[in-house]
C-alpha cells in the first residue's frame, strides 16, 4: 500500500457538484477530460453503416465514451455506461451528432483528445444559442419557435 500525504489527497480531490449539471456543463466537462487524457483516443469505425441498435452498443477501451465514463463526477450525474448509446442519451446527442463527432471517416485516423474537445465545445455552444433560424425568430418575434 502506497503512503499518501492527506493534504495532497485533499488538494488533488475534485468536488462532485451538488447540483444537477446542465447538458452544456456535462459536455464542457467531457471536453476538459479529453484534453487532459493521457494517451490516444480512438474514433469509432464506420458507425454510419451500423443498425441503430448495434451503433448504440458500440464501446471500446480508448473511445471518447470510455474517457467520460471513467470520470466519477459524470457517473454521479447519471452517466450509466461507456457505450455510444449511453453517451448519446446522457449528452443529448443525435445519431448525426454522434457520427459527425466520433466516426473515423471524419478523422483520417488522427482523432485527438484536444481536437474532439474543440468539436464538443462548439456543439454545446451552438446548441445553447440555438440555430440561426431560432435566433432570428427570437429577434424578430420575441419568442422561440417550436419545431413541430
Amino acid at each position: 500500500m502506497k503512503h499518501q500525504d492527506p493534504l495532497e489527497m485533499v488538494r488533488s480531490a475534485e468536488a462532485i457538484p451538488l447540483h444537477d449539471m446542465s447538458v452544456g456543463e456535462r459536455i464542457h466537462r467531457w471536453a476538459r477530460l479529453l484534453e487532459e487524457h493521457d494517451g490516444s483516443v480512438h474514433a469509432l469505425d464506420r458507425i454510419e453503416y451500423m443498425a441503430p441498435a448495434d451503433r448504440r452498443a458500440v464501446r471500446g477501451p480508448k473511445t471518447p465514451m470510455a474517457v467520460a465514463y471513467a470520470d466519477p463526477v459524470l457517473r454521479a450525474q447519471g452517466l450509466s455506461g461507456d457505450t455510444l448509446g449511453e453517451a448519446m442519451s446522457f449528452f443529448e446527442l443525435s445519431d448525426n451528432d454522434a457520427h459527425r463527432m466520433f466516426c473515423d471517416c471524419h478523422y483520417s485516423g488522427t482523432m485527438t483528445g484536444a481536437g474532439l474537445a474543440m468539436r464538443l465545445r462548439r456543439h454545446a455552444d451552438v446548441k445553447a444559442r440555438g440555430t440561426l433560424f431560432q435566433r432570428l425568430a427570437r429577434a424578430l418575434f420575441g419568442r422561440p419557435v417550436v419545431a413541430a
